[in-house]
């Protein structure tokens, strides 16, 4: 027999599995998050029929005389290059946008994935369409995340409940008008939770006194349980603060709506943002703590995975954060079916982080990655095979028409 025939026949069998490739990556072509896979060839072994000779004796050296056997696939490469984004303005939508991947699993097994199309089940875990949990950090009761412990699945309860506050503190911040009369006043509200979460609006009223660079501080419009001490505050003569005369200045009290009492609160006022300058008075409370109950009804997402909820008392709070992993080689990889991937003795350990640090990409919410197939590619490659298929069939043709002529000699 030949040994053309037998290289045709490699050639065929190796084309054709090249033909499955851009087939499957053509069926992909709308799948989320698809990476395309390219095969390579490389030559089979060579028969030598004579071996290479050195110089020697005057005569020149002679180069080796090989037949080659055929050819074999090389390697079958997945292409982990960014595919387009597509908006779709649903908030748990999510797509790496550089490298890394997702984090989900069954509880037992971790799988990886670039598909970011998340939603919510019943008892608010975050899962993806595979029903396996999307992993991250949860934020402690206090908002903070701790992206240096593990991972675990991401449970966000639709509607679950923020426990109330007592107000501590009230930053106030501005100017007092250094040519205001004596007498003049400026009232500047402040709003105080007690620790059953009812809230109680006062003034904290600066009064011009008589004595330069001086104003008096007194509670104005508060409830009878709220007491504040007699106190002033002075400047320099620059304009800058000089000194409160009671310090700590506090609100202090029992709250109570003449059935329920609360704890006592203790409310410290920061003065240190005021100042007296020849410009109007706009003294206001810049900031303070404290906040009434509240149920979650809504949520963002932020370029780093932080899960940020909206409660109906208008506060805001961290509430968890997705966590990406990566891989020294992403190509190792092991497909495991449903867009996921899993580690393999060739990818290396994954690295997990949060995103936009170690390499890894940022994460655009309300979008999603799509498949990184390009068609034109594709039918060029088809094209391509399609042809070395072609003329492998011809080696295998012409090769049996030799063998024919041979059998037709002894007619």
């Amino acid at each position: 027999m030949m040994r053309s025939m037998f290289s045709g026949v490699s050639g065929l069998r190796n084309h054709q599995l090249r033909m499955d490739v851009i087939g499957n990556n053509i069926a992909n072509v709308n799948t989320i998050g698809y990476k395309r896979a390219r095969v390579t060839f490389q030559d089979m072994l060579s028969q030598t029929v004579n071996g290479a000779s050195s110089p020697q004796g005057g005569k020149g050296g002679t180069n080796p005389q090989q037949i080659g056997l055929g050819m074999t696939v090389n390697s079958i490469d997945i292409l982990h290059t960014q595919g387009s984004s597509e908006t779709t303005g649903k908030v748990t939508d999510m797509m790496v946008d550089g490298d890394g991947f997702f984090i989900v699993g069954d509880g037992d097994n971790n799988f990886y994935t670039r598909a970011g199309n998340f939603d919510f089940d019943s008892v608010g875990n975050l899962i993806n369409p595979s029903g396996l949990m999307v992993k991250g950090w949860m934020a402690d009761s206090s908002g903070n995340i701790d992206t240096t412990g593990a991972i675990s699945g991401i449970q966000i309860p639709k509607g679950q409940a923020i426990q109330p506050m007592a107000s501590t503190e009230a930053v106030f911040v501005g100017n007092l008008d250094a040519d205001a009369a004596t007498g003049d006043t400026w009232p500047s509200s402040l709003t105080v939770y007690d620790s059953l979460g009812r809230s109680w609006t006062m003034n904290v009223e600066f009064t011009k006194d008589a004595a330069a660079h001086t104003w008096d501080i007194t509670l104005t419009n508060a409830p009878a349980w709220a007491s504040l001490p007699a106190a002033t505050v002075t400047f320099n003569p620059d304009g800058t603060l000089n000194a409160v005369s009671v310090s700590p200045l506090n609100i202090t009290g029992t709250p109570t709506d003449g059935t329920n009492p609360a704890d006592p609160v203790t409310i410290e006022l920061d003065l240190n943002g005021l100042t007296q300058f020849d410009s109007e008075s706009n003294v206001e409370m810049n900031s303070q703590d404290g906040y009434s109950s509240g149920v979650l009804n809504g949520y963002s997402i932020d370029k780093t995975g932080i899960i940020t909820g909206r409660f109906s008392n208008g506060l805001t709070k961290q509430l968890a954060q997705v966590a990406l992993a990566n891989f020294n080689n992403p190509g190792g990889l092991q497909k495991a079916g449903e867009n996921l991937y899993t580690s393999s003795n060739n990818s290396g350990q994954a690295q997990v982080g949060k995103a936009g640090s170690g390499g890894r990409g940022d994460i655009s919410p309300g979008k999603i990655e799509m498949s990184n197939v390009d068609l034109s590619q594709e039918f060029t490659d088809m094209i391509i095979t399609q042809r070395g298929f072609q003329a492998n069939s011809r080696i295998i043709t012409v090769s049996d028409e030799m063998l024919q002529e041979l059998v037709n000699l002894k007619r």
